[in-house]
């Protein structure tokens, strides 16, 4: 009966402390589809990229884009690609759809027009590189540049806290165990 109270306690434990994160990290991954820049202009390049989708491939389709995008997986635990936006395609919002595993995946991107500035006019900043400089760490920039960027844990990060919790709450019980039995030897 100890066991199993004890494993119980270990368990809620866990859940406390690490439920809330769990929650998070799943609600942030959302298995929605992400664009960015979420606001593009008409013919600007996107990338997309989708979680909670287990498959090895899967086709981001859209009447906002010039077509389907072909989706692989990326470093983390989702599907990544890139597309165009329309060149033609008026401002509004587009649904972005993926179908994954029998789920649909959604999201959406926002075209803007650009604004095009009065003729003689000065451009209020002056203009940045867009594609990262050659400035040694033996290309790492390049590769690093075209990833979203990723905030917090993902699921998998939490499950595997949670995993770990649970065996350290058994480790400290099978310890506390053997010495209270060591006691009861000497005593």
């Amino acid at each position: 009966m100890g066991k199993r109270r004890l494993a119980l306690c270990a368990g809620v434990l866990a859940v406390t402390a690490f439920g809330p994160a769990a929650c998070a990290a799943y609600a942030a991954d959302g298995g929605d589809v992400s664009v960015v820049p979420a606001v593009p202009a008409p013919g600007g390049d996107i990338a997309l990229r989708v979680t909670g989708c287990d498959a090895r491939e899967a086709v981001a389709r859209s009447t906002g884009l010039v077509s389907d995008a072909r989706l692989t997986p990326d470093d983390g635990d989702g599907l990544a690609g890139d597309g165009r936006v329309r060149s033609t395609a008026t401002a509004g919002t587009y649904t972005v759809t993926v179908a994954c595993d029998g789920t649909e995946h959604r999201g959406t991107v926002q075209v803007v027009r650009k604004q095009t500035p009065a003729a003689g006019a000065e451009p209020a900043a002056r203009p940045s590189p867009v594609a990262p400089v050659n400035a040694g760490a033996g290309g790492a920039a390049r590769e690093l540049a075209g990833r979203p960027e990723q905030q917090g844990p993902g699921t998998a990060q939490a499950v595997v806290a949670l995993a770990l919790a649970g065996t350290a709450a058994l480790t400290v019980h099978r310890a506390a165990r053997r010495q209270a039995r060591r006691g009861r030897r000497t005593g």
